[in-house]
């Protein structure tokens, strides 16, 4: 089959510069080298393309319609957007129009999942635990009782871009201004969560899948995973992998996570990212709807201990989401 790797790398390819625009991190093309030969190593015919204003002209030109009009490939999707609010829809949503079929969420799914403060929202209406928090735009709100430290985060960032940590309300107000100045968007204050971090990866959508858990070591180093720290080797903490947690927590979390995917209709696979607190009780932080997929990623890590090879688990995607677009897996030749 055609399958089209769409990414968001050159961030040029737009009419106007109008809006907020996308803070690119490092982009890992080792990841993308990698996935186009697992998809080979499949059978398929790739092409690696950007997600901007030619996206649809290029698709046409490879992977044009049948003679019953039905698409004559797939789109993996990777792309983070270019510019403007909520950036994680705007390919899914170009797709939709088109026609073409792609892997991952929807453009509910992926707004719901990348906007945090409906996110947690969404979660807390189906039971699922997440710390107390409240949304603000100065700084000077009521707290609400909130208890410190919190975890002061822009509302809409990925990447843990802006992420603090705040120990007494006199440091409150300039950790939101801050948000706001740099970011433009609301700040998340959330209650920290003092205790084990943990990430589960999840693959399917009528049938979930949650692979071994991933445990992220801090050691005698911080227990805060920021954007600087996911930038410097020596501050990243050590990943166990299965977590050593026992057969009843992991089950709840698993529970949990699979309950946080439905939530916020997320689709074919998806990364939460939960803490456990001192008496053992997990809370869910956030939920990727797009996690990073290369060789040495978190949602890597665990797919390899679920016994996947990398090539394995990046086609079991492919397969999940052309099941849920034509009810059968992708013929292979």
């Amino acid at each position: 089959m055609r399958v089209a790797i769409v990414q968001n790398y050159d961030l040029t390819g737009v009419i106007n510069r109008f809006g907020q625009p996308y803070l690119k991190q490092y982009f890992p093309g080792e990841a993308v080298e990698s996935l186009v030969a697992a998809l080979q190593e499949s059978g398929h015919e790739t092409l690696v393309c950007e997600g901007d204003k030619g996206l649809l002209t290029t698709l046409e030109r490879f992977m044009p319609p049948d003679s019953q009009a039905r698409p004559s490939g797939i789109v993996f999707n990777l792309a983070e957007g270019i510019q403007g609010e909520h950036r994680y829809t705007h390919v899914p949503a170009m797709l939709e129009m088109a026609g073409v079929p792609y892997t991952g969420s929807s453009p509910l799914g992926q707004g719901a999942a990348s906007d945090k403060v409906i996110a947690k929202r969404l979660m807390r209406d189906h039971g699922v635990p997440t710390p107390n928090f409240r949304v603000m735009t100065r700084g000077t709100e009521c707290t609400g009782g909130l208890r410190f430290p919190v975890v002061v985060k822009p509302r809409l960032q990925e990447a843990s871009r802006g992420l603090q940590l705040v120990h007494e309300p006199a440091q409150l107000r300039q950790a939101v201004e801050s948000i706001i100045t740099q970011f433009a968007q609301d700040a998340l204050v959330e209650e920290y969560i003092e205790g084990r971090e943990i990430t589960a990866a999840l693959l399917g959508n009528e049938e979930l899948e949650v692979f071994p858990l991933v445990e992220l070591d801090f050691g005698d180093r911080q227990t805060f995973y920021t954007y600087e720290a996911k930038h410097m080797i020596d501050a990243e903490p050590q990943t166990i992998c299965p977590a050593q947690v026992g057969s009843s927590l992991a089950t709840m979390i698993r529970d949990i996570s699979v309950a946080t995917f439905r939530a916020c209709q997320c689709r074919d696979y998806a990364r939460v990212d939960l803490r456990i607190d001192r008496s053992g009780q997990p809370f869910v932080l956030e939920i990727n709807s797009l996690p990073a997929i290369g060789t040495t990623n978190f949602y890597s890590l665990a797919a390899r201990a679920a016994g996947h090879s990398y090539s394995s688990w990046v086609n079991r995607i492919l397969d999940v989401a052309h099941t849920r677009y034509f009810g059968i897996k992708i013929p292979r030749r």
